[in-house]
């Protein structure tokens, strides 16, 4: 009869040799010949396949057997018809500022699920060999997956989060370096290209597509209004729509845009009084539930030595 711990000990040692084995399967030098994409890939510009994946990424892609790239992008496409939600994921990926497509965040989250489900493989196979073993651990490797599919998903959404908060935070003083370059004689264009060249952060740099874009054609309320969509952030809206209404109407452009920079910088202060009072409900917890039983102790504590020696 074969004993439970040695199931799980094998297949322990042979999931770390099967590792092994594809990572120097892996790391050896491919003998087929490149195909014909990565081959035209430095001379042609802004190549791009089915996944997203530029020439850069293309060149940089590893060695590998063309059925497993295969299985994977087929695995990673399975993963993004049963999970949905492609246009918030892509809503998501432009807010975080990030150039990949959805097909290679599918492949990302596909990654970090395959890991999780192997450490927690990795982790009920150890507690079988310590003698732990029990029905529940066979389902340890779904939740796994489970959990590094979503840790994927929440970091994406963590960095899409704290990108937008950052351009909420310079909306004032980039809104009021524009109403100064309109001050000093400057057109709106040359004021937001002035800015985008001088200015560092996210906002300048969402800015310097606005300018890549109106020097290829487009104009530039347009210009502004899709970066509006793309950050999704409702200050920036605001700003953008009243800067077209502004522009359409030939109104002062520059006041309209100290209004605006004053209008952000309350709208900063409230969230942070906001943000203050949630905190110090927040600090209550360790004060109620760390020092004021501490001091109680302290000040209770020699009374009762006394009772117990008898004085």
């Amino acid at each position: 009869m074969i004993h439970p711990t040695d199931v799980a000990l094998a297949l322990l040692l042979g999931g770390a040799l099967g590792a092994g084995l594809w990572v120097m399967a892996a790391g050896l030098p491919s003998w087929r010949t490149a195909p014909v994409t990565r081959r035209i890939a430095p001379y042609v510009r802004d190549v791009t396949d089915r996944t997203g994946r530029t020439s850069d990424q293309l060149l940089r892609q590893a060695p590998g057997p063309a059925a497993a790239a295969g299985a994977w992008r087929a695995a990673a496409s399975a993963l993004d018809r049963a999970l949905g939600g492609s246009e918030s994921v892509a809503r998501r990926l432009t807010q975080a500022g990030l150039a990949s497509h959805v097909p290679a965040f599918r492949g990302r989250q596909l990654a970090w699920a395959a890991l999780g489900a192997g450490v927690a493989a990795g982790a009920a196979a150890l507690l079988a060999v310590a003698g732990r073993g029990n029905a529940p651990l066979a389902v340890m490797p779904l939740v796994g997956a489970i959990a590094g599919a979503y840790a994927a998903d929440a970091i994406l959404t963590a960095r899409a989060r704290a990108r937008v908060t950052r351009i909420e935070e310079e909306i004032p003083t980039v809104l009021e370096f524009l109403a100064l370059c309109l001050s000093a004689g400057e057109g709106v264009y040359g004021s937001v290209r002035r800015v985008a060249e001088v200015g560092t952060g996210e906002l300048t740099a969402e800015l310097r597509a606005v300018s890549i874009e109106v020097e290829t054609g487009a104009a530039l309320q347009d210009a502004l209004t899709r970066m509006s969509r793309r950050v999704a952030a409702p200050a920036l809206t605001r700003a953008v729509e009243h800067i077209a209404a502004a522009i359409e109407r030939g109104s002062p452009l520059a006041q309209v845009l100290q209004a605006q920079a004053a209008d952000a910088r309350e709208a900063a202060a409230r969230a942070l009084i906001e943000s203050a009072g949630r905190k110090e409900i927040l600090m209550m917890i360790p004060l109620v539930f760390g020092l004021l039983p501490l001091s109680v102790l302290f000040a209770i504590f020699p009374g009762i030595a006394m009772l117990q020696v008898g004085f």
